[in-house]
């Protein structure tokens, strides 16, 4: 839970009682979600405001700085001069239009807002009362965002053997990784995960066969594949709780088939299902995306799929992997069903197509100039599955030869991921707080 620190500032030269009922009604507001550290009253003066910072010893993740009047920037520069935490900026309404100016919170707001730009502090603004339905959506919108920066930061990607030559996308470069992101990786290696995997006593991988029949239609606990995959997955697990990882990208091909004699993509399904999120081809900023997405999401499960065909007739994209998609993720009408690697012709992989619904299509891409966030809406259409392995068909607002044009004019790279939400807004903010370009194709 994020401990916040709760700023309410005020002006005696204006109408503190108005102010201060706005205080109780928004601190209220707050507690319903995070821990809350406030001074239970409105602070008016900047030797108030000094007094009640130097009492805080608790770690701060946030601060929420409420301009419920004017105030100058004195405020403001004290809290950040002392804690190095992003800020939400909240101004309210005016209690009545007419007549004296009872709060003039939205210019606190904007002279607050200046004096963060100035500092180059990361910062988001919020405008209206605590009892609006508008403000309670941005507000916990904005926490989210929050919450899963401060997460990125303590983030550490389990990197499970090397990118396959030539996938240049998956790699990363660490230090500018953590400096950005600040976000970690632990490498793992591939071939020690294979010898522990097939080690691995029974009861240990035979849970992970019962979490999937669960799941999966028609599975053969008795087939040599989902032991293969049950003891992989266990391994996994292992490593996990070792080096406390909280997302994986792992190398697939073609060392699974050939030293495991089967498939990763049932072991990523696995996982991510379960919010640890695993992405295919040890692709880096794939998980990193896939993580963004979850959080953002509430802790939906997360797809990750190259862009393969566009259908004209729906106006659509239609994003594939082979065999790899959150069981969550299957169409209602099939189910997640087990199957074989399209080329290798071994198991244990997913065939579906990705049920229908809003999504969001995501990706934390790199250039030689640095980090850029790709952004763009659309709809899961209810179609079958397109190709063998899992398939989405996402159809779009603008039309599907100019979305295609410029994604491949801007280089992204192939994995895209995907969440069933709009969670639009929260990776714009998150790219406003990073200080991050963002590629938006508008819906």
């Amino acid at each position: 839970m994020l401990n916040v620190l709760y700023l309410p500032i005020a002006r005696k030269t204006f109408n503190t009682e108005a102010a201060d009922q706005l205080r109780i009604e928004s601190e209220d507001l707050l507690r319903q979600s995070v821990h809350v550290l406030t001074p239970g009253e409105l602070v008016t003066s900047p030797d108030e405001l000094e007094v009640f910072l130097n009492n805080q010893e608790t770690e701060i993740d946030l601060i929420v700085y409420q301009s419920l009047t004017f105030a100058d920037g004195e405020f403001i520069q004290a809290a950040i001069d002392q804690f190095n935490a992003p800020v939400i900026v909240w101004s309210v309404r005016e209690p009545a239009v007419g007549g004296r100016l009872q709060l003039n919170s939205l210019t606190g707001g904007n002279s607050t807002s200046h004096v963060l730009r100035s500092n180059n502090h990361s910062y988001s603004f919020l405008f209206g009362n605590p009892d609006e339905e508008a403000t309670i959506e941005r507000l916990t919108g904005l926490l989210r965002v929050m919450n899963t920066v401060r997460e990125m930061k303590k983030l550490n990607i389990g990197v499970v053997g090397e990118h396959p030559p030539g996938f240049y996308f998956s790699g990363t470069e660490t230090k500018q990784l953590q400096a950005v992101f600040g976000a970690e990786i632990t490498k793992v290696d591939l071939y020690e995960a294979f010898s522990r995997a097939k080690e691995m006593p029974e009861e240990k991988w035979k849970p992970e066969v019962d979490i999937a029949e669960k799941n999966i239609m028609s599975l053969n606990r008795n087939d040599e594949t989902v032991k293969r995959f049950a003891q992989f997955t266990a391994a996994m697990r292992d490593y996990i709780g070792e080096k406390d990882l909280s997302a994986l990208a792992i190398r697939c091909w073609p060392d699974f088939f050939n030293e495991l004699g089967a498939a990763a993509c049932s072991t990523l399904s696995h996982l991510t299902d379960e919010s640890m999120v695993s992405a295919c081809e040890s692709d880096i900023h794939g998980s990193l995306s896939m993580f963004i997405l979850n959080r953002l999401s509430g802790g939906k499960a997360p797809y990750l799929g190259d862009m393969v065909h566009i259908n004209e007739e729906n106006n659509a994209l239609v994003f594939w992997h082979c065999g790899a998609g959150a069981y969550s993720l299957a169409r209602e009408a099939t189910g997640a069903q087990p199957g074989v690697h399209p080329n290798r012709k071994l198991g244990l992989t997913m065939e579906f197509g990705l049920k229908a619904g809003e999504v969001t299509l995501f990706r934390v891409g790199h250039t030689p100039e640095g980090y850029r966030l790709l952004v763009f809406k659309g709809e899961a259409l209810d179609v079958p599955q397109r190709f063998d392995g899992t398939t989405v068909e996402v159809a779009v607002k603008q039309p599907v030869q100019q979305v295609m044009q410029t994604l491949m004019e801007e280089g992204f790279e192939p994995h895209y991921a995907l969440v069933h939400a709009d969670v639009t807004n929260e990776i714009k903010e998150i790219g406003r707080l990073l200080n991050l370009p963002i590629v938006e194709i508008e819906a």
